[in-house]
């Protein structure tokens, strides 16, 4: 796909959303999806691999939370993967700091490349589980938003996210549909881990039966010091 091509869709999809790219901003989008096919040869990235599907599934559809996400705030985003929602997020917001966390060492150097390549500044990755980040002082409530896409089931997901974000911090959790059991199943876990769901928002991607919900945790209490429980234990046994 030409970059003339590129842009425009960017900028047609963009409009849904009221989002407006600049050219460098579309340029650094484009360096990322070429990045993202050449490495996926190498290491499973993503099962999406037209660029049209690139654009729509993984820029768009990450770009779709940059409302909930006020100037100058400290994000980390959990299970990463190849970078989303969180590198989409850095380029087009210059003043939020970012930290890419993710279990797999071989995504965490694609996305070191991936910085480096499109020169982002105010941006990181860790390599670890996220149950052992969230035991490390030097993260643990150290951010005023934790993002995360399509990771686990949201009882485990606040979990992970919950012992991340500091008091009246905000989890923004990036699902599917049909969630209603999921979420009513999650609030015990919600409300132990210190949290409160606050809004969900449904929305549909241009393009056909392309659903999400997003739903907002905000921070109103502590995490109890024993979570996160040791690795694998919150997606085996969730707070139920």
């Amino acid at each position: 796909m030409s970059i003339e091509e590129f842009s425009k869709l960017m900028k047609n999809y963009g409009e849904t959303l009221e989002i407006v790219f600049t050219e460098e901003q579309i340029e650094k989008f484009y360096q990322y999806m070429h990045l993202l096919l050449e490495w996926n040869e190498k290491i499973n990235l993503t099962a999406i691999t037209k660029p049209e599907e690139i654009i729509l599934k993984h820029f768009i559809d990450s770009l779709t939370i940059l409302k909930y996400i006020e100037k100058n705030k400290k994000l980390i985003d959990i299970g990463t993967g190849a970078g989303f929602p969180g590198i989409p997020i850095k380029i087009m917001r210059e003043d939020i700091d970012v930290t890419l966390l993710d279990s797999l060492n071989k995504r965490i150097h694609f996305l070191d490349i991936v910085i480096n390549t499109l020169n982002l500044k105010k941006i990181k990755t860790i390599h670890s589980r996220i149950e052992d980040c969230g035991k490390n002082k030097q993260y643990r409530e150290q951010f005023d938003i934790a993002t995360s896409r399509a990771v686990a089931n949201l009882a485990t997901l606040s979990e992970y996210m919950l012992p991340m974000i500091k008091m009246n911090g905000t989890c923004i959790s990036m699902k599917g549909v049909n969630l209603e059991e999921e979420i009513e199943k999650a609030k015990k876990a919600i409300y132990v881990l210190g949290g409160k769901i606050i809004k969900i928002d449904k929305l549909e991607l241009p393009e056909g039966d392309n659903h999400r919900t997003i739903i907002l945790i905000e921070k109103i209490k502590n995490t109890p010091s024993k979570y996160p429980r040791k690795a694998g234990t919150p997606s085996k046994e969730p707070i139920c």
